[in-house]
């Protein structure tokens, strides 16, 4: 994957400080990071920042979105509110890699409070670094995006 995307990030309260960590690891990796928030580990309503960036994505602003929260549960759902959003929760780099090579996942949830911090980096890097195969799967994928 080019480094060159741009990629949409956001959590509530309960993904703060790994949002933070992954932030990070984009921008010294290259990658083009908008922050939508929150901003502090203070408590907040995860609709209010899980949205934007769906929305954003879904615009085309960004290519990829990643957000997250304790379980990354309500962000995905959220996220998949918005037509033209497939947003995955992934837990390790095997549903991370089948969400973007099967699915399309144009964004990643992550649990905070459900995977150690070196876990969920690497399921960012294999996530970004995986294409879309295409093929039956493009079929399902436009399928998909028809029940919205």
């Amino acid at each position: 994957m080019n480094n060159k995307i741009r990629i949409a990030i956001g959590s509530d309260h309960a993904g703060f400080r790994y949002k933070e960590a992954i932030k990070a690891h984009l921008l010294e990796q290259g990658y083009t990071v908008r922050d939508f928030g929150t901003y502090s580990p203070e408590s907040t309503d995860y609709p209010l920042y899980i949205r934007p960036v769906a929305e954003a994505v879904a615009r085309g602003d960004y290519e990829r979105g990643i957000v997250l929260g304790g379980s990354g549960n309500g962000e995905a759902i959220v996220a998949n509110k918005v037509k033209g959003i497939r947003c995955a929760l992934c837990w390790d780099e095997y549903t991370a890699q089948m969400s973007r090579a099967h699915n399309n996942a144009n964004m990643l949830s992550l649990g905070e409070r459900t995977i150690p911090l070196e876990t969920a980096l690497r399921i960012v890097d294999v996530w970004l670094a995986t294409e879309f195969e295409g093929g039956r799967h493009a079929r399902r994928v436009a399928q998909i995006d028809a029940l919205l």
